[in-house]
């Protein structure tokens, strides 16, 4: 089978499943509002030095921390995976609004890079967060539109997607602490 066949089937299948989810949703929700709120759940249990492993629905995943941060490196830490989720979303969003747009991707490649100072982490220097100081993406898009229209494809990723969304405004957040006696 040759490559163009190949990304052909591929563009097929994904406008298909873009299409068919878009109409599904559309419908649940015209049937029912209420059924547009979704509740995501995770879990996670301390593993090795610093590691969790991570349950999210019927998939499991092991989080850790390099040496250098009392781990064992053996899989990516909390930071990069928050990363690896801003990519992800942004992806699923590109390719969401790209189709909606009518929009055609050759080729989509995202990377982030954000700064983090450890004297936030290490409660060394109060006046620093413990968090990302700055998140840098770059996109890469390649396919036969004009640069104006792919501008607009990423207003539209900006606007919404989910990941960006908590990564660039507050969201509240609850902890319950539970000790066993």
């Amino acid at each position: 089978m040759s490559e163009t066949l190949i990304e052909e089937t591929l563009e097929s299948v994904r406008a298909e499943k873009l299409t068919a989810a878009g109409n599904a949703w559309g419908e649940r929700i015209a049937a029912n509002t209420a059924s547009a709120a979704l509740t995501f759940k995770t879990s996670g249990v301390s593993t090795g030095s610093v590691s969790s492993e991570i349950t999210a629905g019927k998939h499991r995943f092991i989080v850790d921390e390099p040496e250098a941060l009392a781990g064992d490196d053996a899989a990516a830490s909390p930071v990069e995976f928050a990363l690896g989720a801003l990519i992800s979303c942004q992806v699923v969003v590109y390719r969401l609004y790209a189709h909606q747009l009518g929009l055609k991707i050759d080729s989509l490649e995202i990377n982030a890079e954000a700064d983090l100072d450890v004297r936030g982490l290490f409660g060394i220097e109060k006046t620093i967060r413990p968090g990302f100081g700055e998140v840098r993406l770059t996109v890469k898009i390649q396919g036969p539109e004009t640069r104006e229209r792919y501008e607009e494809l990423q207003a539209a990723v900006d606007e919404h997607c989910p990941v960006l969304d908590i990564f660039t405004n507050p969201t509240p957040v609850s902890v319950e602490l539970v000790t066993a006696s």
